[in-house]
């Protein structure tokens, strides 16, 4: 079975991460959990981060940049990966990492 392209873009996240060193996860979508949670949950360099993957150039719900808005309010780092920037995701996690030093 063939990817989605949000799926392409998940895989290049995992690889980043993995490459980093970083913890990651992927929280279950299933019903029960808070609407808006980021696609994946990572800590990099003991650094909170959650990165929301889209395919193409889309952006994230309401909801979506709700969780990210208050990871970054409680001095996380929240993103919105996508086509657009997954070529430079380790240089933004590296700078994001920086910053909150």
């Amino acid at each position: 079975m063939a990817k989605t392209p949000e799926g392409e873009i998940k895989d290049q996240v995992r690889k980043v991460l993995d490459e980093m060193g970083a913890y990651y996860f992927f929280p279950a979508a299933n019903g029960y959990g808070r609407t808006g949670i980021p696609d994946v949950i990572a800590c990099v360099g003991g650094h909170f981060v959650g990165i929301e993957c889209k395919a193409g150039s889309k952006q994230p719900t309401a909801l979506q940049q709700r969780e990210l808005d208050n990871i970054e309010k409680a001095e996380g780092t929240g993103l919105v990966v996508n086509a657009d920037n997954i070529g430079n995701l380790k240089n933004i996690l590296e700078n994001a990492y920086e910053r909150r030093r």
